[in-house]
């Protein structure tokens, strides 16, 4: 018999929490999370998402054992604003048993039909900045610290419980060595002197700080007429200063501006902490933190993590700008894979902007919706 538990206590929270690290134990290609990072991700008092969201979580168990979870939630700017009835859910894991699945879905159903919503789709974060997608194939790629990582059997269970194919979303890596300036160093230049613009590099974290609001302001309007796109608010803007720009390395953000300084375009690409947040296992100290640290100075993979370009200049080779800047860090890093955040499957134009860098696509994940009535 299964029977579920609302998290309640900080005390639950840290078991759901937790529930993955027993769940791929041993395996070489999930990423554990620091337990603290994730449960403050969780508390109503310190993510600000929550000013605007609403989640309840809930333990799946199965003989007094923790066997499954998931989180369900509204995002009140996405339903009131955008008008989409949506039930979101995510951090959705559990044991190859389909009577647990169907109980933890059929949780979150319940609460979707009480607020009158019309379907549900996971899994998904909070956000657009959150994890997305189960995957499909891949399974044999190490993950990252922004991508939820699964084992094969969950796609049969979505699909048993009657759920369909929303999005799918690419993810694709390429080698450092085949970004040949040939194809974007002239145009790099042609672009600058047509449309008055340079570029911007940093050396320290402080001097990125009075940019990172023009930042988000550029990502929300750059994404802004994408169907799943939530965007993100002024108090949000200042808990992610917080949480990631510590993460990433200052040159590894790259702006573009245009005579009068006004930030038309970005790229923030994060070193790989995927093989160091394995050993952390979890936890910062003793010895985490020094896996972390050591990853940020000397890791040579790289993850592409966003790009923004104000809508004024797309598709106007802005972004031959950007690469051409990072090709000489990446040299001078000596970097040697790059490694794409997930994709939309039907976004031709961010795969036309990377056709000259031969990636492959070595990932899959697709986010599954179901109908509430």
């Amino acid at each position: 018999m299964i029977t579920l538990k609302q998290v309640q206590s900080k005390a639950d929270l840290k078991r759901f929490v937790k529930f993955p690290f027993s769940l791929y134990k041993g395996s070489p290609y999930w990423v554990p999370p620091i337990i603290k990072d994730e449960m403050d991700s969780f508390d109503k008092d310190i993510n600000p998402v929550f000013n605007n969201a609403e989640a309840s979580f809930f333990l799946a168990y199965k003989d007094n054992k923790i066997v499954g979870r998931v989180a369900a939630i509204i995002n009140w700017l996405e339903v009131n604003d955008q008008n989409l009835k949506k039930m979101r859910f995510g951090w959705f894991d559990f044991i190859d048993d389909l009577e647990v699945s169907k109980a933890l879905l059929d949780k979150v159903k319940e609460i979707g039909q009480q607020h009158q919503l019309e379907y549900m789709e996971g899994p998904v974060g909070f956000s657009n900045l959150d994890k997305v997608g189960v995957l499909i194939e891949g399974f044999d790629h190490i993950g990252t610290m922004i991508t939820w990582y699964n084992h094969a059997y969950y796609q049969s269970h979505y699909e048993h419980h009657g759920f369909v194919k929303e999005k799918e979303y690419l993810e694709n890596k390429f080698l450092a060595a085949k970004a040949d300036p040939q194809f974007f160093y002239k145009a790099n230049l042609l672009v600058k002197k047509r449309y008055g613009l340079k570029e911007m590099n940093f050396e320290k974290s402080a001097d990125i700080m009075p940019w990172v609001d023009k930042m988000f302001d550029l990502f929300n309007e750059t994404y802004s007429k994408l169907s799943s796109f939530v965007r993100i608010t002024d108090i949000q803007k200042e808990y992610f200063k917080k949480k990631y720009i510590s993460f990433i390395n200052p040159e590894y953000i790259k702006f573009v501006v245009d005579s009068e300084d006004k930030l038309v375009a970005f790229a923030i690409v994060m070193p790989s902490f995927s093989k160091a947040l394995q050993k952390a296992n979890g936890k910062l100290f003793p010895t985490g933190i020094f896996h972390l640290l050591n990853a940020k100075k000397n890791s040579k993979d790289v993850i592409f993590y966003l790009i923004g370009i104000h809508p004024d200049y797309q598709n106007k080779g802005v972004t031959a700008i950007i690469f051409n800047e990072f090709y000489h860090t990446f040299r001078k890093k000596g970097i040697v894979n790059c490694i794409r955040t997930p994709e939309l499957e039907d976004n031709l134009a961010i795969r036309q902007m990377w056709k000259h860098f031969d990636p492959v696509t070595h990932k899959r994940r697709r986010t599954y919706r179901k109908d509430l009535s």
